[in-house]
């Protein structure tokens, strides 16, 4: 089996990823912040530890930590977190539904889009353009989830910054794949899931806040409420950070799998993965290329994720005739219909390639060759059409 679905999510994982949920199951099993028994205890450590984790990989503070079952829980809390009553909210043209949804259900709000095309000047224009005295709150995207398209979210939270606009950063994508950090982009909040380009097991996510809101939770608002072994006899949940947040018994194996995950990740290098999957990319994006029939989109964007068609085919065929071949990818819109916009793919959306730090240049060749015989049966099929015909 060939794995290219790596932008859903991460397969397979490093060995330590495995041994830390393992371990997790049989030896500390307990619910961490409950109880003061050791497998309590231990358990609340595990997952302090891994607070720390993303606090160096991020740049903040462990404190400022709150964990989550996946990305879209952590950018739907970020943007309640920060939204207000007729808030005016600002997002790319390249978010995914996890931004577009949420923004797009708060009540007594509006959002605008800016544009995402023609390079960072261009995105930038388009920004200013678009923001305009009431905008209260900046949602982007860092990479989008359909090819190597990156919005200049260090100059965008800039902006943001000087003008008093809390922005949040979407790094679902680029997280373990692209160095980005708090003060880097200037950023309130950086949300991602740890089971993308950070190799934890499906389960977990983040949401890591800029340190000035250690003390400032009280300003951030709350919208899950439930127990979590802090002021119990309190009917609100408590002013501070993680807890204002983190409501309910939390995933630990998941959370100790992420902070394998992440060690990982900085053990290697964030700097090395990105460019050995980018070069994977460029290889398969070269390959595609030469094979007549096929379209790419937003190939100029380089990066280890690569978006196609086949003909005139429908990419949910294309998908199904891969997968008999062995070959995983995803079809269709990507749960991100504005990109899909900007980049122009066509009414049964395109097919998605991704690759990893564990992605081989021969299953990136076969991959190609598998795509190049469909082409041919296309064509031919085509060909002999138009003789019968």
């Amino acid at each position: 089996m060939i794995y290219l679905d790596n932008a859903a999510t991460t397969y397979p994982k490093p060995e330590s990823v495995y041994r830390a949920a393992e371990r997790c199951f049989r030896e500390y099993g307990g619910n961490p912040g409950r109880s003061s028994h050791l497998l309590s205890r231990q358990a609340a450590m595990a997952i302090y530890s891994c607070r720390e984790a993303v606090a160096d990989l991020f740049g903040g503070l462990p404190e400022n930590v709150v964990f989550t079952v996946n990305a879209t829980y952590a950018l739907n809390l970020a943007i309640r977190a920060f939204a207000k009553p007729r808030s005016r909210i600002l997002i790319s043209g390249i978010e995914h539904n996890a931004v577009l949804r949420p923004v797009a259900a708060l009540p007594a709000c509006e959002y605008d889009v800016f544009d995402a095309r023609g390079g960072d000047e261009a995105v930038l224009r388009s920004f200013m353009s678009k923001l305009t005295k009431d905008t209260s709150l900046v949602v982007c995207n860092h990479v989008s989830n359909l090819c190597g398209l990156t919005m200049p979210v260090e100059r965008i939270g800039a902006i943001c910054q000087k003008r008093g606009i809390p922005f949040v950063v979407d790094a679902s994508q680029s997280a373990g794949r692209q160095p980005i950090t708090l003060g880097g982009c200037h950023a309130d909040a950086i949300c991602a899931p740890g089971h993308k380009g950070l190799y934890g097991i499906q389960g977990s996510g983040f949401v890591i806040f800029a340190d000035r809101y250690r003390e400032r939770g009280r300003e951030l608002r709350a919208f899950l409420a439930g127990g979590n072994g802090v002021d119990s006899l309190v009917t609100a949940m408590p002013d501070f950070l993680p807890e204002r947040f983190e409501a309910g018994t939390l995933p630990t194996p998941a959370i100790a799998s992420l902070e394998a995950g992440i060690r990982e990740v900085l053990r290697r290098g964030v700097g090395k993965i990105g460019a050995y999957e980018d070069a994977l990319g460029d290889r398969l994006r070269q390959g595609l290329s030469a094979i007549p029939g096929v379209k790419l989109y937003g190939a100029e964007t380089g990066g280890g994720t690569v978006l196609f068609n086949v003909a005139e085919l429908p990419s949910e065929q294309v998908g199904e005739w891969l997968d008999g071949k062995g070959v995983c990818v995803r079809s269709g819109f990507h749960c991100c219909p504005l990109g899909h916009r900007t980049l122009g793919t066509p009414r049964h959306g395109a097919v998605r390639a991704s690759v990893s730090m564990f992605t081989q240049e021969r299953e990136v060749d076969e991959a190609v060759r598998a795509v190049r015989e469909l082409a041919r049966q296309e064509r031919n099929g085509v060909q002999q059409g138009e003789r019968n015909g």
